[in-house]
């Protein structure tokens, strides 16, 4: 299109830059006035090379089909016009739910296109969960796959702003529609309006593990903010054979504005696998398939890929050059295994928050490669500190514990706001800062490390102590297959860490067991840091990215109200 200009800060990884440093003083954000999404990912692609193939769909059953961005556009268009007839306009909120479906990809650049807001949802949520969203967010349309259509019936007349809802598939009832049966008959050809870049794109909940999820509003210059993280994932190669593949839902900060609408952004093809669950053997499949060449997915994915039997015989995975993953540290286990079984491939550790997108990751393209226990370096065009917790002033001193927070400025990747919550916002976004709530060290080369959420850090006989340090080394020990650990109360110690272990195969609870993975902690870590109570279950409450949910263990032992 020709209103749609390159934006050559983007394209660094094709100018020849040295050192990281001199990278760092080039570049600048280019944000022009007018941008959105549905243009960018979408349509200058399809108007350059109309037979490039957006995304593969390969379904649970074998059944694969591809799409390229013509076609994409097409579908779009198409949908945009249907939504308009149903008097869905600019600022009207549409959920879309996050199953990896070319329906939904279509839904949200509709959405984009329309001036409308999408809000990605995740299918996993309950009865209370999806309706305190939809009611917060105040959709007034609702594109549902079928892993969450009973939930959003049993609660639809509690919902007074939605009027549409739009399913994925023939599955739709008298009051309902589905999505081709939709956009049957209504014309391809759509006019994207002028966008303002700081317009709301789309709005995304947190996971809500301190009171109520709160709605995080992007703006369509998000989309620019995240490039240069995925650029660092992708080692600075956006050539013509990049396909890229998360294995998360596109209902996550990480997955749909930081890996799908980037790759798109760039013109590459992305994979999606539909399932209800993660399937390890069948990542390998894909991979060989797709000629998969980055692949995103959280640790826990990642160790359920290691028991699959012989991988590097069964498959051709010659075609991946790296494997990014976050939301947890990467013990060296997982390191080391992805470097063997993906010998073309660098394993990439990265960071982001709702808030905040892509910030942190290794750079190995510019010799920042993986350290064990750090999750990387400030991604370029960000500056970021590390705050004392009291004095909110900058710490120099390696190794010291302080608030990871990123300058506000014009940075354009950072979040507007909290939906109806000033208040919130006003705390989070404080003289000039956005403040992450996550409490980090860096070393000496910048390099940042994890240590706890302010909410997590447990407080025992004065010590400060991070569960994810107990967690790790807990699943260091062959015995374990997955940990959580929090604070419980304790009338000598104030708190106590408290753990809670699923064994791995072959091994069996008992007294014995327990004893030797709190020896096994102590010898690790610190005499003060071992839990003083274990309790082995069968199964750990994690998110959709894998993350435990430790919010739901203190529910559970009672330290909070339901």
């Amino acid at each position: 299109m020709d209103d749609v200009g390159r934006l050559e800060s983007y394209y660094f990884h094709q100018h020849d830059f040295e050192t990281r440093a001199g990278l760092r003083e080039w570049f600048s954000w280019e944000v022009p006035q007018q941008f959105n999404i549905a243009e960018y990912v979408c349509d200058r692609w399809a108007d350059e090379n109309k037979n490039k193939v957006a995304l593969y769909v390969k379904q649970e059953d074998g059944k694969q089909t591809a799409h390229t961005y013509k076609q994409l556009r097409y579908h779009a268009n198409r949908f945009a016009n249907y939504l308009a007839d149903r008097g869905i306009g600019a600022g009207d909120r549409i959920a879309i739910n996050g199953t990896q479906r070319v329906e939904s990809l279509v839904a949200h650049l509709a959405a984009f296109k329309l001036r409308a807001v999408s809000v990605p949802l995740t299918v996993l949520l309950g009865t209370n969960g999806l309706r305190y969203r939809l009611t917060d967010c105040e959709a007034t349309a609702f594109v549902v796959d079928e892993q969450a259509v009973d939930t959003l019936r049993s609660i639809r007349g509690e919902i007074d702003l939605l009027e549409l809802v739009v399913t994925t598939d023939d599955f739709d009832r008298d009051d309902e529609v589905a999505f081709w049966e939709a956009i049957d008959g209504h014309s391809p050809e759509f006019s994207t309006p002028q966008t303002d870049a700081e317009e709301t794109a789309f709005i995304m909940y947190t996971s809500g593990t301190t009171g109520q999820p709160k709605g995080v509003v992007h703006a369509h210059q998000n989309l620019l903010g995240q490039l240069p993280q995925f650029l660092t994932l992708q080692r600075h190669d956006t050539s013509d054979d990049q396909v890229a593949r998360t294995v998360s839902e596109w209902s996550w900060i990480m997955s749909l504005p930081g890996m799908i609408l980037p790759a798109l952004f760039y013109g590459m093809s992305v994979v999606a696998y539909p399932s209800r669950g993660f399937e390890p053997e069948r990542e390998f499949e894909l991979a060989e398939q797709f000629g998969v060449t980055h692949l995103n997915l959280p640790p826990t994915a990642v160790r359920m890929m290691r028991q699959v039997d012989r991988p590097k015989q069964r498959f051709d995975l010659s075609s991946l050059q790296s494997l990014s993953t976050g939301g947890e540290s990467a013990d060296q286990g997982i390191i080391d295994w992805t470097t063997d079984v993906f010998e073309n491939a660098a394993f990439i550790e990265g960071y982001g928050t709702t808030e905040t997108g892509g910030l942190v990751c290794d750079d190995p393209a510019m010799d920042f490669g993986h350290r064990t226990g750090y999750f990387g370096v400030p991604s370029v065009g960000h500056e970021i500190a590390v705050l004392d917790p009291e004095t909110r002033e900058p710490i120099d001193k390696p190794g010291e514990i302080g608030e990871l927070a990123v300058q506000y400025g014009h940075n354009p990747l950072l979040f507007r706001e909290y939906l109806g919550k000033p208040e919130r916002t006003r705390k989070t976004i404080n003289d000039g800062w956005l403040l992450s709530d996550d409490l980090v060290s860096a070393d000496e080369d910048g390099y940042l490390k994890f240590h706890a959420r302010h909410d997590d850090l447990i407080i025992s006989s004065g010590y400060r102590i991070a569960p994810i340090e107990i967690e790790e080394e807990l699943l260091s020990h062959e015995a374990v297959k997955n940990a959580g650990v929090i604070g419980v109360p304790d009338e000598t110690r104030g708190e106590t860490p408290k753990a809670f272990v699923e064994l791995s195969e072959g091994y069996d609870p008992s007294d014995e067991r327990k004893e030797k993975l709190q020896t096994h902690v102590k010898d690790g870590l610190a005499s003060y840091e071992y839990p003083r109570e274990i309790e082995f279950v069968e199964e750990l409450p994690q998110t959709t990215t894998g993350k435990i949910r430790r919010q739901s263990l203190r529910k559970r032992e009672g330290v909070i109200d339901e």
